[in-house]
């Protein structure tokens, strides 16, 4: 018999209209509930990523932790976790992932840098963290 699926934490900058947009795509398409959700600017990202020797005040990166306490734990960064949260999803959206995991790294990474260089001008910035609706917010850590 085996337990649930582990989780998966998605670490974001919760100023960003990117990455709140990124976390709506996500928890809409999430049917087996797998993502949970943390600002960096957050307590826990601090606590999480200080363990592996990263920085939560490094807001240009996304960070994932793939099966979240579990003993395979591992943080994953820029375009490697936005293909494993996107793989999470399941159906299309685990072969898109695949599909997108052809790319190398270095080129992937290179081009997550351009659109973290540029998001904030091309798809704005909060005062602070918006509030997710009462149907997600139990999905989110830090409240």
């Amino acid at each position: 018999m085996t337990g649930p699926a582990p989780t998966t934490v998605v670490f974001y900058d919760g100023v960003c209209g990117l990455c709140n947009r990124m976390n709506q795509f996500l928890l809409r398409r999430d049917q087996q509930a797998r993502l949970r959700f943390a600002a960096l600017q957050g307590p826990l990202a601090g606590q999480v990523l200080a363990r592996y020797g990263l920085n939560a005040a490094d807001l240009d990166t996304i960070y994932v932790v793939a099966d979240w306490g579990a003993p395979s734990e591992r943080v994953l960064a820029r375009s490697t976790a936005v293909r494993y949260a996107l793989s999470q999803l399941g159906g299309p959206w685990r072969a898109w992932a695949r599909i997108a995991g052809l790319v190398p790294r270095p080129l992937a990474d290179i081009m997550y840098r351009t659109v973290a260089r540029n998001r904030y001008r091309v798809f704005g910035r909060a005062d602070r963290c918006p509030i997710p609706p009462p149907e997600w917010r139990e999905r989110f850590l830090d409240q």
